[in-house]
């Protein structure tokens, strides 16, 4: 039910909004009926983690570094979300038991050094192939990048545990458990700014384990590394009891800056070992031939084992110890022991190879983890299955143009920048609504907002896709040592003025010429100095971490009331104000915000010029409490809002609503939450969406849009009724919620086959008008949905009583082609039901699912006519009380048809439809005529009736999809046909009624 929550606040409230009066929650199922929509891009993100089954070399499994964790069951055709009611979706490792493929282990956090990671909270199992889960521990952990599982003995593993990337802890270094995971035993750790990094079995010996630590850490700033002395090899052979650092021939941090280090043994022959290793001079792939005693340089070409930190990949062919495989930015192949190496996969750009897994029976059969998603071979390396069918995107904002229908966008890791329509024409999205727009892949998106074909983003390109083709703008070509960016840059339209752009590096600058000049408005606004965060710890004082002026501003925030003001927040912790657009600058930042307390995104109120708001993500200070602050006086005091939202998840994204004051929604690294009152109080609205980082939210029209890490946009269609809620709504016994204006859009105009359900399509968005309406208990009655035109004649009725729609029989078509029916329903709660825009279906003899079908969302054909745009009236009625609200139909913009012309094919459409029921009523009266009769000329006679009646149906149900097909009015010859047809259907009537007389 939706239960209201009344909270009275302990301190005053100014007399604004009702909304910020009393806080108010509803419960915590208070919208489950509404769902989130993924449109896409399916272009995979960076995937840490891979693991397969030998004896089912058709199955995989991959985690995303946030994006969960998916199966393929078909060599990588397909891949399949198993993590998605998960409270984390940050994946950095995957085991599965050798000894039992249905036994999965599975590790957050990412384990990557990076300045978009993502942390985790523990260690997770699953028994039964990934249909549940099970946490099991080391949630302090943060970062698990590898496990390892006896190859006989499911219950005991090893977990290499990287720990805090911002700050030390305890709770980092090498584990092991005895007991499936019940328990953990620390049984290597050095100290707390050195983690576990890799693990590995001797494949002859599990009483033989070896492992990595990595000393490193992230900065509170970007691109900020520290590196210490606790890197090594180590080696233990009585099952982790004891441990010996491996060192003989390699690099130590105090002569060479010995860094990451990945290890493996070739299956075949245990003697074997491979270690990529970073360092300053004397990196490179390293052998041992006799088990890690000791080491020497089989190939220091920096290219095969280039970006180590970020890779560290090595593996071993499992029959043949000469054939040793590496990943870096592309995969690199040697056949003679690591002493020669060639590319067997990769591309320009750097694909980034994180890891490889190797099929033990069937060596031919790989599996490699990629920052561009997840892909498999079957012929050794000859031909790879795809990443375009992954929706793993990484994206790090999120905008919307002014197109019909509008494009999401933003910048994709790894992989460039995508638009993708918010619904296709084609009932489904696929590869073809989406395209690149010349953005690098950290940036931001701003399409202008008079001409969608124009895009502007990064740092800075001016796209225009009518030619497809980037111009470069930025500000300063040559940066200089006055001018600092950082991969992700704010840039953004003005809401007041639509000819002015706004980009930020460590100034503010301003265009109203397309970027064809630009002018700076601010000085540097980031901190001249600082003092360095508690949490840089033993690595204070270093070179890399001395103060210097490194911020930029990371957020911009225009006013949308007044062209002058103008609100940005810093990377290093800074909020500033300016009220003359921007010839003078006040600091306004709130007092508990320190150095590198990153303002990742503000946004100023839709109403109030005083008004603004502030998401800070402190996950750089090891922080990982939302943060989010208020501020109603400019900025001279500010209120922390995070009541409702649970530590473990920093927040990157708060956005007012801009149609009700006081509703905001806020991005975490976890999820969504919405709050009714202004932030005083916050609730999720998760809903159906998968565990990720949402990097960015906004308001198009009536949808929140969301910008995720690691799953791509997402869509909440329809928030209406989060707009409309109260108290009073939530205390009467029914309410009907008024409903978004419409559009009348043609849900799939593909005319020919359609693409096989395997092939990867986002949701569109409902076939019709989503009505809302609240039951506070179960209706008695049956419960009714009926639309009336303008002159109040009823168009549709839906009853609760209504039985769903049956599959067609006779069908030659599979099951998975039908949309599933939709019965309103009694039970208390909100709900849900989508009205198609369309009277009643004709009486047609042959009913049918188009060629243009969409797997699992089909309806059957044809449908009603098409109703017209205006104004019409919905009306609910429950237990014998109705209310009424008003409902607006649009037509698509695209349509250039005049009202006339639509108002032609209306009539000519409900007349067809009149006359289809005329021929089927008599065709059944006929029917009846015929088992009833037992004159043997009577049935002559009406058998030939039946036969025109049948031919007259099909005519006039050809006649009548004709007219329906497009939105346009009809043409003569269908007019003077529909005339023929209507004569000769008055005829036969005619012989009908004769017939009867006599």
């Amino acid at each position: 039910m939706l239960l209201v929550t009344l909270i009275a606040l302990s301190v005053g409230t100014p007399p604004s909004a009702a909304s910020q009066a009393t806080p108010e929650t509803y419960a915590s199922d208070a919208f489950d009926e509404m769902r989130w929509r993924m449109i896409g891009p399916f272009r995979g993100g960076r995937t840490k983690a891979a693991a397969g089954i030998p004896s089912q070399p058709n199955v995989f499994y991959i985690g995303v570094v946030n994006g969960g964790v998916w199966r393929t069951t078909d060599f990588g055709h397909t891949w399949d979300p198993l993590f998605d009611d998960q409270p984390t979706g940050s994946i950095g490792a995957i085991a599965v038991a050798p000894s039992d493929p249905n036994i999965i282990y599975v590790g957050s956090g990412e384990g990557l050094q990076r300045p978009d990671l993502s942390t985790g909270d523990g260690i997770y199992k699953s028994t039964d192939a990934g249909r549940t889960w099970t946490h099991l521990g080391l949630r302090d952990g943060q970062q698990i990048p590898q496990i390892i599982i006896d190859p006989v003995d499911s219950d005991r593993l090893f977990v290499a545990v990287l720990g805090h990337p911002y700050g030390p802890n305890e709770e980092r270094g090498i584990f092991r458990s005895m007991d499936g995971g019940q328990s953990f035993q620390k049984v290597l750790y050095t100290d707390q700014d050195t983690g576990g990094i890799d693990l590995i079995f001797d494949p002859t010996n599990a009483q033989t384990v070896y492992a990595v630590l990595w000393e490193a850490r992230q900065a509170p700033w970007e691109n900020g590394v520290f590196n210490g002395p606790g890197s090594g090899i180590f080696k233990s052979t009585d099952g982790g009891d004891t441990w010996r650092p491996l060192t003989e021939g390699l690099p130590t941090f105090e002569d060479d800056g010995l860094g990451r280090i990945g290890i493996t043994v070739a299956p075949s022959d245990r003697m074997r070992m491979f270690a990529t290793v970073e360092a300053r001079q004397n990196g490179g792939l390293y052998r041992s031939d006799d088990a890690g005693e000791s080491w020497y340089v089989i190939n220091d070409d920096p290219r095969i084992i280039q970006r180590s930190s970020d890779f560290a990949e090595v593996k071993v062919h499992p029959q043949n110890p000469d054939i040793v495989f590496t990943g870096s930015i592309v995969v690199w192949k040697s056949t003679d022991g690591g002493r020669t190496f060639m590319t067997p996969r990769g591309a320009p750009g750097g694909d980034d190879y994180h890891r490889i897994w190797i099929n033990p029976i069937h060596p031919e059969i790989m599996l490699i983890a990629t920052d561009q998603g997840a892909i498999v071979t079957v012929n050794d390396g000859e031909t790879w299955s795809s990443w375009y069918n992954q929706p793993t995107a990484q994206m790090y904002h999120v905008t919307a143009d002014n197109a019909f229908p509008y494009r999401v966008c933003s910048g994709q890791q790894e992989s460039g920048s995508a638009c993708v329509k918010s619904r296709s024409d084609f009932g489904a999205i696929t590869y073809r609504d989406w395209t690149p727009v010349g953005v690098t892949e950290y940036g931001y998106v701003a399409p202008d907002p008079l001409d969608p074909d124009i895009v502007y983003g990064g740092r800075v390109t001016r796209f225009d896709r009518r030619t497809w083709q980037r111009q470069d703008i930025t500000p300063k070509p040559l940066r200089g040592q006055s001018y600092r960016v950082v991969r992700t840059m704010p840039i953004l339209f003005s809401p007041v003025d639509p000819h002015t752009l706004y980009f930020a590096s460590n100034t503010l600058w301003k265009t109203r010429n397309g970027g064809q000049s630009w002018d700076q408005i601010s000085p540097d606004l980031s901190r001249e100095t600082w003092d360095v965060p508690e949490v840089v710890g033993k690595y204070r004082g270093t070179p890399s971490a001395e103060p210097s002026r490194r911020g930029v501003i990371y957020t911009i925030a225009p006013s949308y009331v007044d062209i002058n003001t103008i609100w940005v927040g810093t990377d290093d912790g800074l909020i500033h104000v300016t009220r003359d657009g921007g010839a003078a600058w006040t600091d306004v930042t709130p007092p508990g915000l320190g150095p590198w307390a990153k303002v990742s995104l503000m946004d100023a109120s839709h109403t109030d010029v005083d008004t603004a708001y502030a998401a800070i993500n402190t996950l750089r200070l090891d922080d990982l409490q939302p943060h989010i602050y208020r501020t109603r006086d400019g900025g001279s005091t500010w209120v922390h809002i995070t009541d409702g939202i649970p530590d473990g998840g920093p927040v990157n994204v708060v956005r007012e609503d801009p149609q009700r004051p006081g509703l905001l929604f806020a991005g975490t690294e976890q999820t969504v939450y919405v709050s009714f009152d202004d932030g005083e109080r916050w609730q999720p609205l998760r809903l159906n969406l998968p565990a990720t980082s949402i990097r960015d939210l906004i308001i198009k029209d009536d949808d929140v849009v969301i910008g995720t890490h690691g799953r791509g946009f997402w869509i909440l269609d329809d928030i209406t009724p989060l707009r409309q809620i109260n108290s009073d709504i939530v205390a009467s016994d029914a309410h009907l919620f008024e409903p978004q204006q419409v559009w009348r859009f043609r849900w799939n105009k593909y005319t020919d086959t359609p693409p096989p359900p395997e092939e990867p399509a986002g949701e569109n968005p409902p076939d019709g008008a989503i009505l809302h309406y609240y039951l506070a208990g179960e209706a008695h009655d049956p419960v009714t949905l009926e639309i009336l035109n303008a002159q109040g004649v009823l168009v549709r009725r839906y009853s609760s009583d209504d039985q769903p729609e049956p599959l067609l029989e006779g069908q030659n078509v599979p099951d998975y082609w039908p949309r599933p029916p939709q019965v309103l329903s009694t039970d208390a709660g909100l709900h849900r039901f989508v009205w198609d825009m369309h009277y009643p279906r004709p009486a047609v003899l042959r009913l049918r699912y188009p060629i243009s079908a969409v797997a699992y969302n089909t309806p059957v054909s044809p449908v009603g006519p098409s109703v017209l745009p205006g104004r019409y009236t919905v009306r609910l009625t429950v237990d014998g009380r109705s209310q009424t609200q008003p409902l607006v139909v649009k037509m698509d913009p695209r349509v250039q048809t005049s009202m006339a012309d639509l108002q032609r094919q209306f009539a000519l459409s409900t007349r067809l439809h009149g006359l289809l029921g005329q021929d089927f009523d008599a065709l059944e009266e006929v029917r009846t005529f015929r088992a009833d009769t037992r004159n043997s000329d009577l049935d002559a006679e009406a058998a030939a009736l039946e036969s025109s009646l049948r031919l007259l149906n099909g005519n006039l149900g050809t006649l009548y999809g004709i007219v329906e097909g497009a939105d346009v009015g009809p043409t003569q010859q269908v007019v003077e046909a529909a005339g023929g047809a209507e004569r000769a259907l008055r005829d036969t009537l005619a012989r009908w009624q004769a017939l009867e007389r006599r």
